[in-house]
């Protein structure tokens, strides 16, 4: 696939690949689709009955295929609603990563710009350890990414039974490694992990252990988890 992304920005992509899948589900489980309005002066997001308080990313000119950072964006430069681009921004600065540093961001070179756009802002949620994020239609041309920063939104945590749909789902949404993916899954968890040439094992919150093997071009082979679960007797 052509892309005109960074390779330093996809193998950053792909360790947040499976956190941020399994983040996604428990974020849009707890904000389903229905009308929406936003503040951006107070920082509000209000949608199905719920309120948050987001960060506006950037913004997405369908027409231009350009992605425009809040930081950049004239109308919200220095403004609190800008916040998480800003940190964003100097994440970019600190890692040379060009897309997060660029004020506008061609994306009329990927092969389908908008799923470019989800691409720059779950890999921003991702860098951002924030708990979602959001695309809306702002206007005909325009659509704009804000991620929560609100404490009432749930974080999930690793579930033995689930885990392995995660960890493939999460691999499947690049097709790259899946030994980054999964390490960022620990990272992001906190897990404590052991490495090998061709696997990984991690403890799980319930006692239990995950070994992930790997083949020799690094995409998971299997998935093992061990429950923590007393046996029956």
């Amino acid at each position: 696939m052509t892309t005109t992304f960074s390779e330093p920005f996809l193998r950053l992509t792909e360790r947040h690949a499976a956190w941020g899948a399994e983040q996604l589900e428990t974020f849009n489980e707890f904000l389903p689709t229905g009308e929406w309005s936003a503040d951006l002066g107070q920082c509000l997001y209000r949608q199905s009955g719920r309120e948050l308080r987001i960060s506006l990313l950037g913004t997405f000119e369908v027409n231009e295929c350009s992605w425009l950072w809040a930081w950049a964006n004239p109308g919200f430069a220095s403004s609190p609603v800008a916040a998480a681009a800003e940190r964003v921004r100097a994440y970019g600065q600190a890692h040379g990563l060009p897309e997060f540093t660029g004020e506008l961001v061609r994306l009329d070179g990927h092969p389908d710009p908008r799923t470019a756009a989800e691409t720059l802002a779950f890999t921003a949620m991702g860098v951002l350890g924030a708990a979602g994020y959001i695309g809306v239609q702002a206007s005909p041309d325009a659509r704009a990414y804000m991620v929560p920063d609100d404490p009432q939104v749930p974080r999930a945590e690793p579930d033995a039974i689930t885990l392995p749909r995660v960890l493939l789902t999460g691999v499947s949404l690049l097709g790259g490694s899946g030994r980054a993916a999964v390490e960022g899954y620990v990272a992001h968890h906190d897990l404590p992990r052991r490495a090998a040439a061709d696997r990984l094992s991690a403890g799980l919150p319930d006692g239990g252990t995950v070994d992930v093997v790997f083949d020799e071009h690094d995409r998971i082979a299997y998935v093992h988890v061990n429950t923590g679960a007393p046996a029956a007797s």
